[in-house]
């Protein structure tokens, strides 16, 4: 009934000539209907800004190590580099994919539900950094320990910037 309302009433010829109006006329016919829970949902954090900034941050600091221990220590440097900086790639995804679980398609949940939530990520980003340390440093004999640790280092402090990128 409000819709039918709003439709019926034209603006003005002299109103409508300027684009301002039809900025207001859209949110009047659109957002004013729409019930408020249905507008507020959790972003899946995959798909935010920060963290694909920062997974990207990482990947180039791992290639730029990479490429200074290849150039260092030759082959074995820097496949150690990448592989000390993948394990903090692969956290980090599992970190946003661990949070945005049970929240991504929900409205926006309490404070508690946040915080299981950010404690669950948490806890599975360093069961994956521990089980990558320890498959890398493993599997891998002829690992150059300075790359591998530089550029594990180095994407754990990229990782934590991710509070510096706006959305």
């Amino acid at each position: 009934m409000i819709q039918r309302n709003l439709v019926a009433q034209r603006p003005s010829p002299r109103c409508e000539r300027t684009p301002k109006t039809d900025i207001i006329r859209r949110f009047a016919y659109t957002e004013s209907v729409r019930p408020a829970s249905s507008r507020a949902r959790v972003i899946p954090p995959l798909k935010t800004k920060p963290i694909r900034t920062v997974l990207r941050w990482q990947i180039t600091a791992t290639a730029v190590v990479a490429g200074i221990a290849g150039i260092v220590a030759g082959g074995h440097g820097a496949v150690s580099a990448v592989l000390g900086g993948l394990v903090n790639v692969a956290a980090g995804v599992t970190y946003a994919w661990l949070l945005g679980w049970r929240l991504g398609m929900t409205a926006v949940p309490d404070a508690g539900t946040s915080l299981v939530a950010m404690f669950r990520a948490e806890a599975g980003k360093i069961l994956v950094i521990v089980g990558g340390l320890w498959l890398a440093l493993s599997t891998y004999p002829d690992v150059v320990l300075p790359a591998f640790f530089t550029a594990f280092v180095l994407t754990v402090i990229v990782f934590s910037m991710a509070i510096l990128v706006r959305e």
